[in-house]
């Protein structure tokens, strides 16, 4: 079972149509069957009638020869070799001479009596060869002739093979027409099962809109058996949306009061002045960065795998880099879009703040140079669609026994640039967030090469 298809679909298609050529495999035998035993009878009735009829027509004269002219009324008994024949000879002393068809040619032997033995009727019935191969089926009886005893052997002989050519020709018809028959009952069965199938996907067009975030809940009338699904699914995304939203609402309400402590111990600390107050302020303003990232990543783990956002990558990456080239007229930015157009399966605020991290270090450490590409990823079985976002610069890197001290947070490789060493952290922590992955590399243009990769949406 683990290799049988996981359609509905093909499962319900595959047992009808299994059902249906076992249906017509029995019809087929059953009427074949039939036709062959009414065929059998009637073809045992014509030569049963065909023999009384030539008992009928012969006698014997007074000489003790047989005479008679049978008239069997099928014209081939008069064609020579046709399978169809009869013959009347002597079974006792004082018969002379004998009579046979038109069409018996030639000798046709039949068994002793001891092989086929008359019954209490004094008739048998055999099978025997023909003149020209066929198979002949032979009715026998002994018939006296007057009241002297006198007795002569009847022998009506009918061609099997023909019934046999007939039976074969009806089966052949009988099979084209089961043929065409089921396969239509399998194209309407195919149809019908496809059409009674369609409300699940509308259901499923439905939830895929929900999960791209085209759609609050599934709309549409269903039928009686899916209904309650889809209010179950309706009622399953309309509780998803109010714990996201009391998350927000306990995230907002946090920071809304931590806000304010924190702005006065600011202000105190430069009140202060001096080391001590520098130090107070950079431990508030360090609390501060600390409460708003944990809060950022509070935010966005309530949302995780709830409805699903979209945000287009290619107009955020340009105006980050419009607004970066502005702020850094002196350095390169260039940028490499695909055609396509990519959606990043996340909230806009976030994608914003991976990438304006990234482009805000890079820039910071480039000589000139910085780079920024974006392209799809190959599809991978089992494992979400991905994009990838590349950001370069040609500034000194990061060497790589280094890397993993740089995603560290607060952690700053060179203090003579200015920071708070919480940018690849605060990214690292949101590729995660959004199960992505972040990668530290040499890049071509000699300094770091920073590649993230993102759930996409179509």
């Amino acid at each position: 079972m683990r290799f049988w298809p996981r359609s509905l679909t093909f499962r319900v298609i595959a047992f009808s149509t299994i059902w249906a050529v076992l249906a017509q495999i029995v019809v087929f035998t059953l009427i074949t069957t039939l036709y062959r035993q009414a065929s059998e009878r009637g073809f045992d009735s014509l030569l049963s009638a065909h023999l009384f009829n030539l008992i009928g027509s012969v006698g014997v004269s007074e000489s003790g020869a047989l005479t008679g002219a049978p008239d069997l009324g099928d014209l081939r008994f008069s064609e020579p070799r046709s399978g169809w024949y009869w013959s009347v000879e002597p079974a006792s002393n004082g018969i002379t001479g004998g009579l046979r068809s038109s069409s018996m040619t030639g000798a046709i032997p039949s068994p002793s009596t001891s092989e086929v033995p008359f019954n209490v009727e004094f008739q048998r019935s055999y099978m025997a060869d023909g003149l020209a191969g066929e198979r002949l089926a032979v009715f026998e009886s002994e018939f006296v002739l007057d009241t002297g005893n006198q007795i002569a052997r009847f022998r009506v002989m009918g061609n099997e093979s023909e019934l046999e050519q007939e039976i074969a020709a009806f089966q052949r018809r009988l099979l084209v027409y089961l043929s065409i028959f089921g396969l239509g009952m399998i194209a309407i069965n195919a149809i019908a099962i496809l059409y009674g199938l369609k409300p699940l996907r509308r259901v499923r067009d439905a939830l895929a809109m929900v999960r791209e975030g085209t759609a609050q809940r599934l709309d549409g009338r269903f039928p009686a058996e899916i209904e309650p699904l889809a209010n179950e699914t309706n009622a399953l995304i309309e509780n998803n949306r109010r714990i996201v939203e009391r998350s927000r609402t306990q995230v907002g309400n946090l920071a809304h009061s931590l806000k304010t402590p924190l702005a006065v111990m600011l202000n105190e600390g430069r009140a202060l002045g001096g080391e001590k107050g520098r130090l107070f302020s950079e431990q508030a303003a360090s609390m501060q960065q600390q409460v708003e990232h944990y809060l950022q990543r509070a935010r966005v783990a309530a949302q995780r795998d709830s409805v699903v956002y979209r945000t287009p990558v290619r107009p955020i990456i340009e105006r980050l880099a419009r607004v970066m080239g502005k702020l850094n007229p002196n350095m390169a930015i260039s940028v490499s879009l695909p055609d396509e157009e990519l959606v990043f399966a996340g909230e806009r605020e976030d994608l914003e703040e991976m990438l304006g991290n990234l482009l805000e270090n890079a820039m910071k450490w480039a000589r000139s140079k910085v780079s920024i590409s974006v392209k799809s990823l190959p599809e991978v079985e089992d494992q979400p669609d991905l994009l990838e976002i590349v950001i370069e610069d040609d500034g000194p890197g990061i060497p790589e026994d280094k890397a993993r001290e740089a995603l560290k947070r607060g952690r700053r490789l060179d203090e003579s640039k200015p920071g708070t060493g919480l940018g690849l952290s605060i990214v690292t922590d949101l590729v995660n967030e959004y199960g992505g992955k972040l990668y530290l590399e040499r890049a071509d243009l000699g300094g770091l090469k920073v590649a993230i990769q993102l759930r996409k949406i179509e």
